[in-house]
């Protein structure tokens, strides 16, 4: 196995903690421990008292347990806790392919989602979205690439960077897809809940189709990324029981305070995704006015859901205007180059209750860019 750098990873490192403005965050605000034991009156006790043993491998049953009532036909016993959606991705790429397999990933995609499984030696066929359609996804490529080889295609739905939602008519043509072909769908749903209409709120993949994967992490809609706590639902007991045990070789088991903490923030995360998609929607009307006062800079196609977009740089290189940015105002935004090397978008991350200091330090900059 050979994993070229990560550059999206390698970029943050360079700046996100000495840049003074994050405008590219993909993640929702975070809260602190004190604010999750809020919630609950007797949670700084039971904190307090927490064995630090190992826990069990699959993840704690109360963890699951609370996990599990996020799906329709998911049992607490077909969740697999990992370290983060990061774990559950390497994990997964490399149980369910091997050299000479074949994969389609939806496009552009988080770089893990398709570098592991090159790494593996499996072909990889990218399903790119239509910038000039509002990144919309043609199920007739699919169609028309799907091969005998094809073991898995990775969709990602409310999509990152671009924000990209179909509609379920779609996510059922593509369970259709793959009960004809035999491909597993590895469906990346770590946004789903900042739908902006909870009525565009797709069914989860794991419970439309019995082989399907659905990933899920606290990271992103919840905003707990320090957590590192991920997981994996799945009624495909012969994936499902691979992937545990490979776990063995990865992280084995999971934080007991990050396992603690997360079931105490799925109890409550009505209020707290309640809370981020308040800080959205009154970030992305900013945004929205934003792009119409500079046309002449961007071209802008308002996302569905989740807190990044993925802007068109009309001015040449993305990169430099990127790196101009943080440089000398401070400002960090992600080029799209780290997804693709033709990309001439960018992410902007609107989840962030700081976001309207760091969008004027951006406006301000604009005034004497060319």
């Amino acid at each position: 196995m050979e994993l070229k750098p990560f550059r999206l990873e390698r970029y943050f490192a360079k700046y996100e903690f000495t840049a003074p403005h994050l405008l590219c965050c993909s993640d929702c605000e975070s809260l602190a421990v004190g604010d999750l034991l809020k919630f609950e009156q007797n949670a700084h006790e039971e904190l307090s008292s927490l064995w630090l043993g190992y826990t069990e491998s699959l993840g704690s049953p109360e963890l699951r347990t609370q996990i599990a009532t996020l799906y329709q036909n998911i049992s607490s016993t077909q969740i697999l806790v990992h370290s983060g959606a990061e774990e559950a991705i390497f994990n997964f790429m490399n149980v369910a392919l091997a050299t000479g397999d074949h994969i389609i990933v939806h496009t552009p995609y988080y770089q893990s989602l398709g570098d592991v499984a090159r790494s593996i030696g499996a072909n990889v066929t990218e399903w790119k979205g239509n910038p000039n359609c509002a990144w919309e996804l043609d199920l007739q490529f699919l169609k028309e690439n799907v091969t005998e080889r094809t073991k898995v295609v990775v969709v990602n739905f409310p999509h990152n960077p671009t924000g990209y939602l179909p509609n379920p008519e779609f996510l059922h043509e593509l369970s259709n897809l793959s009960n004809k072909w035999g491909f597993i769908v590895f469906s990346d749903e770590v946004y789903r809940g900042l739908e902006y209409n909870s009525t565009e709120c797709l069914p989860t993949f794991a419970d439309i189709n019995e082989r399907g994967i659905s990933l899920g992490v606290m990271s992103k809609s919840y905003g707990l990324a320090g957590l590192r706590i991920g997981w994996i639902a799945t009624r495909n007991k012969r994936l499902f029981d691979a992937l545990a045990a490979f776990k063995d070789y990865t992280t084995i088991c999971n934080s007991a305070p990050s396992e603690y903490l997360a079931t105490l923030a799925l109890c409550h995360r009505h209020s707290i995704i309640g809370r981020n998609l308040g800080i959205i929607r009154r970030n992305l009307s900013m945004l929205t006015s934003f792009f119409s006062r500079h046309q002449d800079f961007f071209e802008w196609h308002e996302p569905k859901a989740g807190p990044i977009a993925f802007p068109r740089y009309l001015g040449g290189s993305v990169e430099q205007f990127c790196d101009d940015l943080v440089r000398h105002a401070g400002v960090l935004l992600l080029p799209g180059t780290l997804y693709d090397d033709e990309s001439d978008c960018f992410r902007i991350g609107f989840g962030r209750s700081n976001f309207t200091e760091c969008l004027l330090t951006l406006e301000q900059f604009l005034v004497n860019y060319k």
